[in-house]
């Protein structure tokens, strides 16, 4: 059964029973089932591979298993960061409103080689406790560490997480852990109760086979053409405008034409993509991380309000993966995917009861969140209404150029990507 899921719903099931909402979704590639796709690459360049026991299309009852190849095509951190702009997005646009912390490079810039965008707390990697905002000031010069900012959430922790929300309450949905002085791993602890993955469930092995035809090798071997035809043989040195051509061949003179992207490349690469039967995307929005998070105001502790903080998290949640897929699941290049049907979601709560189950739009998944952050006003939890906005340090200006000027006199020979073949 389809029913509507309302703020007073979500509010319900929070501050009563609920477990979670679930939304299980399945996907299959823009160009059609069957389409190669690549997955994310993990350290060396391989594949998160593992084992799964799905029932078979075939199989005549539901306790009949194989066991299958399935591989991570997104991990949780990244669907996180797809949430997290999609969030952005609607910001900006005005369909949702959220406090945000923002890094205005724009002084910056005409010191920086390579101009950077402004930064947000939705944007940078560690969300509220990210290094970045750290080594940022105020436009008053009080460096954000050491501000009044920093010092309401230094002490931040599960029985007291109004700093974190009045400061940036999606740290709270997507998980943090750092404190003002010390960001990425010390500090206040703070669980995901957002947690999205999507898989390729039975995947099919794509390479060529070895000598004896039996076995698959993965390779995907490819070449890129140049129009000029730069020849590798021509002996080349870098040279502080560039590089120039020597007159013939030197013993100190290493570079070929094809580690400055010239000339053509021969391509062999180990990552082939996949071909699966289908995949899934499963995105979880749990009440019972949430139930660990209080909100005291002035040291007062509210049951009522404890639950209103949660709702508002939760609608956080929702917006987040809902903005998320309306947006499209473009994960990288040539690995787009499109849902086999509409989606739909499910709110679990009595144990061995049938999860109610919903459809639900931006438009709807926004009011919900109105809804739930007028409610959490009205019992006094309230959050920082304009953008705060800051200016990256000297010192942090000063280690992005040395990095950007660094990072120019490097020679790197081009990669091959999965267009390339």
């Amino acid at each position: 059964m389809t029913t509507e899921l309302t703020f007073e719903l979500l509010l319900k099931s929070i501050s009563q029973n609920g477990a979670a909402l679930r939304s299980i979704t399945r996907l299959q590639p823009v160009g059609g089932q069957g389409d190669r796709v690549f997955p994310a690459t993990f350290s060396g360049g391989t594949y998160a591979i593992e084992k799964r026991r799905i029932s078979p299309a075939s199989a005549a009852t539901p306790e009949a298993k194989i066991e299958v190849d399935c591989v991570l095509l997104n991990s949780n951190a990244s669907e996180a960061n797809h949430a997290e702009l999609a969030l952005l997005e609607a910001v900006r646009r005005e369909i949702i409103r959220l406090p945000l912390i923002e890094v205005n490079f724009e002084s910056a810039n005409e010191t920086l080689l390579k101009p950077l965008q402004n930064l947000t707390s939705l944007e940078v990697p560690h969300r509220l406790a990210d290094a970045i905002l750290r080594d940022s000031n105020l436009p008053d010069g009080t460096r954000f560490s050491k501000s009044s900012y920093a010092a309401s959430w230094r002490a931040a922790n599960l029985w007291n997480a109004t700093p974190v929300y009045r400061l940036c309450p999606t740290a709270l949905v997507f998980g943090m852990w750092g404190s003002p002085e010390k960001p990425g791993g010390l500090g206040a602890k703070f669980e995901r109760a957002f947690v999205s993955e999507v898989m390729a469930i039975d995947v099919d092995p794509i390479g060529i086979l070895d000598k004896a035809g039996k076995t698959m090798v993965p390779k995907r071997p490819g070449f890129r053409i140049d129009p000029l035809n730069a020849n590798s043989k021509v002996p080349l040195r870098i040279t502080g405008n560039g590089f120039e051509v020597l007159s013939e061949s030197k013993k100190n003179s290493p570079l070929k034409a094809s580690e400055l992207n010239h000339g053509n490349i021969l391509i062999e690469s180990a990552n082939c993509g996949v071909r699966f039967q289908y995949a899934e995307q499963v995105t979880v929005v749990s009440f019972g991380a949430l139930r660990k998070l209080k909100f005291p105001v002035n040291g007062k502790a509210s049951p009522d309000r404890d639950d209103a903080g949660r709702a508002v998290l939760a609608s956080i949640a929702l917006c987040a993966a809902v903005f998320a897929a309306e947006r499209g699941t473009s994960l990288r290049s040539r690995c787009h995917l499109f849902p086999e049907a509409e989606r739909t979601w499910e709110l679990i709560a009595a144990p061995g009861a049938t999860p109610e189950s919903f459809t639900l739009s931006g438009e709807q998944a926004a009011q919900i969140l109105t809804a739930a952050i007028d409610r959490a006003e009205k019992l006094g939890l309230t959050w920082n209404k304009e953008a705060l906005v800051l200016k990256p340090t000297p010192e942090l200006v000063a280690l992005t150029r040395r990095s950007q000027e660094i990072a120019a006199t490097e020679v790197i020979a081009p990669e091959p990507t999965p267009d390339a073949a």
